[in-house]
């Protein structure tokens, strides 16, 4: 039960896989071979997907899940579990050749062979084919569930062939609860994380643990609030571009020497010992992997800063409007406050495009100093106007 219980204001999704864990084998009216769930960041498709397949691999077979299978399943060393999945810009058609492989064998201790696929987005669209051969003819009793943000994001024909559970962003006060049971947060913080990370259960669960990343947050809006200028604009791209790289230092340096060292140790190169030639082609391909998931990592962060960047001139167009909703930065309502006298709802409304477009085109491969200071020209024009006009 317990897989079930960490998901929040999912109570519907639940109910649908719940009863289709419990289904005979075969029964295609609850039960189908392939799933797709899709919802926003932060919703908990993954931690769906898990608990759908501890539920599916659980010897029980009545849609509840046993403590033995869900600690299996969460080490992913369930012997009918495989798992895809990537902290790189894109999944590798290699990758998903050798998912498929794994796909073909028989379950060994349960009713089902399960394969999920998280971030099923990131396939190209020849990959994406690959895996469709898969969907249209699967071995018997295997399952495949695929996690992406909607459906739209994947290939029309792979659409054709899954059955979709959508997802709904969770309340805060939902998000809350979940941070005070979970991790012992007091109530204040909880709330007030859950209510800047806007519902993203991961999110919030870092602001909450995590000073620095409160710090990081409260800086970067700041100085964006801070912009009266272009060469203030330009130079706050260049510092939130230091934040988001050192962040993403932070999280791939230590695990890529750890890597480093396994890989090492798996050759059979003492420490500091001269890595013979033959060798050095797969420490080049460890390199290369790690290359593309500082890539991934980087872009996450930006990421993370233009959505908490849309959540401050949300709450700006909020006040200029007088809507009666609480803000999402409510910590910092004053400064909201001054930043709505000093400007227009089209203003914000400006820079709200202007922060949807930097996000289009730093997933685009688009340089993202560039995107971020064409993103925060945006935040000075209704200053420039300001300045501009005579006096009186």
């Amino acid at each position: 039960m317990a897989g079930w219980d960490e998901l929040i204001g999912q109570q519907e999704a639940i109910d649908v896989l719940r009863a289709a864990a419990a289904a005979r084998p075969g029964d295609a009216s609850v039960m189908t071979h392939s799933w797709l769930i899709t919802g926003p960041p932060g919703s908990g498709r993954s931690n769906l997907a898990f608990a759908f397949a501890a539920a599916l691999l659980s010897p029980a077979g009545n849609g509840d899940t046993d403590e033995a299978t869900e600690r299996q399943v969460d080490a992913r060393t369930h012997p009918d579990l495989a798992v895809l999945s990537t902290e790189r810009v894109i999944i590798t058609i290699d990758e998903v050749r050798s998912l498929l492989s794994s796909s073909q064998f028989s379950p060994s201790v349960g009713r089902y062979r399960v394969m999920i696929i998280e971030d099923a987005d990131r396939m190209t669209e020849r990959t994406s084919n690959l895996l469709l051969k898969a969907l249209e003819e699967p071995p018997p009793r295997t399952v495949w569930i695929l996690c992406a943000p909607s459906d739209a994001d994947l290939l029309p024909t792979i659409r054709s062939r899954v059955r979709s559970v959508r997802l709904r962003v969770p309340s805060v006060s939902d998000v809350a609860a979940l941070l005070e049971r979970r991790n012992g947060i007091d109530a204040v913080t909880a709330l007030r994380a859950a209510r800047e990370a806007q519902s993203h259960i991961g999110m919030a669960q870092r602001l909450a643990t995590h000073p620095e990343a409160r710090e990081r947050r409260s800086s970067t809006l700041g100085l964006v609030l801070g912009i009266r200028s272009v060469p203030d604009a330009v130079n706050a791209a260049a510092t939130l571009l230091e934040l988001a790289t050192a962040d993403a230092k932070a999280i791939t340096e230590e695990r890529d020497a750890e890597e480093r060292q396994q890989a090492l140790r798996s050759l059979g190169v003492e420490p500091g010992g001269t890595v013979p030639p033959a060798l050095r082609s797969q420490l080049k391909a460890l390199e290369e992997d790690q290359k593309r998931r500082a890539t991934r990592s980087l872009r996450d962060g930006l990421d993370r800063i233009l959505v908490d960047l849309m959540s401050l001139f949300r709450d700006i167009l909020l006040v200029q409007l007088q809507a009666p909703t609480e803000l999402v930065n409510e910590a910092i309502r004053s400064d909201v406050e001054r930043a709505a006298a000093a400007s227009e709802p089209q203003d914000s409304l400006g820079v709200l495009d202007a922060i949807a477009t930097a996000r289009e085109r730093i997933e685009g491969n688009v340089a993202p100093a560039l995107a971020m200071e064409a993103m925060l020209m945006s935040v000075a024009r209704p200053h420039q106007r300001a300045d501009a006009r005579p006096t009186a």
